[in-house]
């Protein structure tokens, strides 16, 4: 199912933990909507280049098999995890803060991939919140 042009209900709810469901409620689907048409305008700053998903919605089996906390965005559709073949995670980041998007948050993670979240709802404003994390732990992207 298309949600916008580019991405589509199952790159955004993909998982290699296929033994789980990780089919997102009706809430969680107009997340991913609203996801799918942030990462539109991602793709335009980045002038038009490939976004690779390696991972969005995220069921709560799907989320506790990868590590990840319960107050993850990806739990609710907000975040997505990319790589865009042609740029540096760090690329990324700062195009999409030089663009003015209204991101939540944008995280460069172990310079593997760029993390990017939407606020929780549409009329919540957006944190701005641009971080690192690595090995050396979690920091202000500066």
């Amino acid at each position: 199912m298309n949600l916008t042009d580019h991405f589509t209900l199952e790159e955004l709810t993909h998982t290699d933990h296929r033994q789980y469901d990780n089919t997102p409620n009706d809430a969680e689907l107009e997340n991913l909507k609203r996801l799918a048409e942030f990462l539109e305008e991602v793709k335009t700053v980045l002038g038009g280049k490939p976004v690779m998903v390696n991972s969005a919605f995220r069921s709560k089996q799907v989320n506790d098999a990868v590590g990840s906390r319960d107050s993850s965005q990806h739990r609710i559709g907000c975040a997505v995890d990319i790589r865009v073949p042609q740029l540096t995670p760090d690329e990324v980041v700062k195009t999409i803060i030089a663009s003015g998007l209204p991101y939540d948050q944008l995280i460069r993670e172990f310079d593997r991939w760029t993390h990017i979240s939407i606020p929780n709802t549409p009329t919540t404003a957006p944190r701005k919140q641009a971080l690192i994390i690595d090995k050396t732990g979690t920091r202000v992207y500066a």
